[in-house]
C-alpha cells in the first residue's frame, strides 16, 4: 500500500511537468516554424500601391520583377499594402541598380506631419556602386522637422541610439565590403526589425545596423515602402519575401 501510495505520488507531480514541457516546446515550435510569405506574384501589383500619388505609373511589372522608373526628383514610394502596421519582422529580397541613382526600403513608415518629407521612417540605403562614401548599405533616419536627431549610419557602422537621444557609433567587424556589391546585377539582401534593433544584410554580410533606446519619438510599427529618389534612375526588385517576428 505505501509503495502503492508513494508511486501516484511520484506520477500526481511527473504528470504536470511533462505536461508544460511538451506545451512549452509545441509553443517555440510554433514560433520557429513561421515561414516566409512571398508578398510579389510576379506579375502584378497586387497587394503594393504608390505613395505619394502620381499623374504617372512610376513602378510596374516586367519580366517578372518590380521595376520603378523616377520621372521626377522626389521621393515615390511603392507601399506594401498587405500589412501597413508592421513592427517586427524580417524581410528578404533582391535588387539591380540598371542605373546609376539612390534608392532603398523605408521601414515603420507613417506620413509626416511636418512636410519634411512624404513620410517618417528607418531607411535602408541601397543605390548603385559608387553613388558616395559608406551609403550603400548604410541606415538612414527620415524624422519629422525638428523631431529628432538624424544620426549617420553608414555602412560598416554600428550605432546605438540612446534614452536621451544621444548617438554612439561603432566599427562592425567583417561587415561588407563595397567591392562584394555587385554592380548593375542582382544582390541578396534581409532587413531585420526586432524591437528597437535593426539590421541591414547584403549578400550574406552584415551592412550596418543601430539599436534605438530614445525613450520618446520611436518608430514603433508601420509600413514598408521601396524608395525611388532620382529622375532617371531605374531600380528592379524581385523575390520579396517577409516573415513576422
Amino acid at each position: 500500500m505505501i509503495c502503492f501510495m508513494k508511486n501516484n505520488l511520484i506520477v500526481s507531480i511527473q504528470l504536470p511537468l511533462l505536461i508544460l514541457f511538451f506545451c512549452s516546446c509545441s509553443l517555440l515550435n510554433a514560433d520557429e516554424g513561421k515561414e516566409f510569405i512571398s508578398i510579389f506574384d510576379g506579375k502584378t501589383l497586387k497587394g503594393w500601391r504608390k505613395a505619394p500619388e502620381t499623374s504617372y505609373e512610376p513602378w510596374s511589372v516586367k519580366d517578372g520583377v518590380i521595376r520603378g522608373e523616377g520621372k521626377e526628383n522626389r521621393l515615390v514610394y511603392l507601399v506594401y499594402s498587405g500589412d501597413e502596421n508592421l513592427k517586427n519582422f524580417e524581410l528578404k529580397f533582391c535588387y539591380k541598380m540598371v542605373t546609376k541613382g539612390n534608392t532603398g526600403v523605408e521601414v515603420r513608415t507613417r506620413i509626416d506631419k511636418t512636410g519634411k518629407r512624404p513620410f517618417e521612417g528607418y531607411h535602408a540605403d541601397l543605390g548603385h556602386v559608387g553613388i558616395g562614401p559608406g551609403v550603400l548599405g548604410a541606415w538612414d533616419f527620415h524624422f519629422g522637422s525638428g523631431t529628432r536627431k538624424e544620426f549617420p549610419c553608414q555602412r560598416g557602422t554600428s550605432l546605438v541610439i540612446d534614452s536621451k537621444g544621444n548617438g554612439k557609433h561603432s566599427p562592425i567587424k567583417d561587415a561588407i565590403n563595397i567591392t562584394e556589391i555587385r554592380k548593375r546585377d542582382w544582390n541578396d539582401c534581409r532587413i531585420v526589425a526586432k524591437g528597437n534593433f535593426f539590421q541591414l544584410w547584403i549578400n550574406d554580410k552584415l551592412s550596418s545596423e543601430f539599436t534605438d533606446d530614445i525613450s520618446e519619438g520611436r518608430l514603433e510599427s508601420g509600413f514598408i515602402g521601396l524608395q525611388l529618389h532620382d529622375k532617371g534612375m531605374i531600380v528592379e526588385f524581385k523575390d520579396l519575401l517577409l516573415k513576422k517576428l
